[in-house]
């Protein structure tokens, strides 16, 4: 029976452990969930546990916020003497916070395998922190867990070895679909007073749309000309909520308190637009067949443009209002990518248990060998 550390820290890490660990405890895998603490307000935490059904942290590390330094260097401290403790045989690390990025490192020092969940992806803006913790943790892990064509094809262009990518599906889709019909049972629309169709929903969080005034002014101003053709709910995430209150939201906006998982994805379903700076909404409203507009220059998760229903429109006010009008004007025909079909948990459960042991499995370094392990083609 392996015994396997599965490392969630902040939001996004919950959607995407939560049917891993269903999927490693289902063929019998010994399975230590270790909460790192990077995120800890109810709202951002406890909810999530709460919809999901995960059940409590085998362990909680409790490091809080701080410089992406002093995070980091806190994880790494508090999750080192835990390793040394459980001895595990693999740790489990997904997305890209600096959560993953510490327990990676810490575990490609200490010896266990390590597996990377959402490997591959690059969004080729190294201004983003979560592009160094993606690449980073890639560099270290053993088995490369990717979700779409493009990131498998990324991680075979800077020279990974065959044996280490799998291209293995989205987990996020996976609990997207295992939870969606709970979803629509939500009387979250009548709390709020929305119809069916009848708003758009706004996610606001990264650093460089909220941190900077002139940047967060200028997309209230495109958002305040949107909402004059089509209502707008905004979730406001705690790094927001304070910067929204300072410069004032426009009329037709609606800000409320963030929404658990279940809310949100009924928000999402029900949406005539969607309009975010978030992968996660990304992939959420691809599966869903919802029109999404990011609010970025670039995007970690092409295939959701490729394949999917969403469109990049950066951050310049004028191009943000002239999207947004055509995509409700013209709204992209649904579509779902290949492999996004919930069962992303059991091929990453197939190649993690097929008995590779850190004794005899080759190391993120060694020379390239004849590839081993299930493949899942598409």
């Amino acid at each position: 029976m392996p015994r396997i550390i599965c490392v969630a820290g902040a939001r996004p890490n919950y959607m995407k452990i939560k049917p891993v660990m269903d999927a490693l405890e289902h063929r019998d895998a010994e399975v230590l969930l270790v909460h790192t603490g990077q995120h800890y307000d109810p709202a951002m935490n406890d909810v999530f546990f709460a919809d999901l059904g995960i059940r409590p942290p085998d362990r909680f590390l409790g490091v809080g916020s701080g410089s992406h330094a002093e995070q980091t260097g806190r994880v790494m401290t508090a999750f080192e003497p835990l390793l040394a403790e459980v001895l595990p045989d693999l740790v489990v690390v997904v997305g890209d916070i600096n959560s993953t990025l510490a327990c990676a490192l810490v575990t490609a020092k200490a010896g266990p395998l390590l597996a990377h969940v959402e490997a591959g992806l690059r969004s080729r803006d190294w201004s983003m922190p979560e592009e160094v913790n993606r690449v980073a943790t890639d560099r270290v892990s053993d088995y490369l867990l990717a979700p779409s064509p493009d990131a498998a094809g990324n991680l075979r262009a800077e020279g990974y070895r065959a044996d280490q990518i799998h291209l293995v599906g989205n987990v996020m889709i996976d609990t997207l679909l295992a939870n969606l019909e709970r979803a629509r049972t939500s009387d979250v629309l009548d709390r709020l007073g929305l119809a069916r169709g009848g708003y758009g929903l706004v996610t606001l969080h990264r650093p460089a749309n909220v941190d900077d005034p002139e940047v967060l002014g200028g997309l209230l101003k495109a958002l305040g000309e949107i909402a004059g053709r089509c209502p707008l709910v905004l979730p406001a995430h705690p790094r927001a909520a304070g910067r929204l209150a300072e410069l004032g939201v426009p009329g037709g906006i609606q800000v409320v308190e963030p929404a658990g998982y279940l809310d949100f994805i009924a928000l999402q379903d029900a949406a005539r637009v969607v309009l975010t700076d978030s992968g996660g909404v990304q992939e959420e409203t691809t599966a869903l067949g919802v029109p999404c507009v990011t609010l970025r220059d670039n995007t970690e998760r092409p295939v959701t443009v490729e394949e999917g229903t969403n469109v990049l429109a950066g951050r310049d006010p004028a191009r943000v209002v002239r999207t947004v009008h055509a995509v409700l004007d013209a709204p992209p025909a649904p579509r779902r990518p290949a492999l996004w079909d919930g069962r992303a948990s059991d091929r990453i459960a197939e190649v993690l248990l097929n008995g590779d042991t850190a004794a005899t499995r080759p190391r993120p370094t060694d020379r390239p060998t004849t590839p081993t392990g299930p493949t899942f083609p598409i």
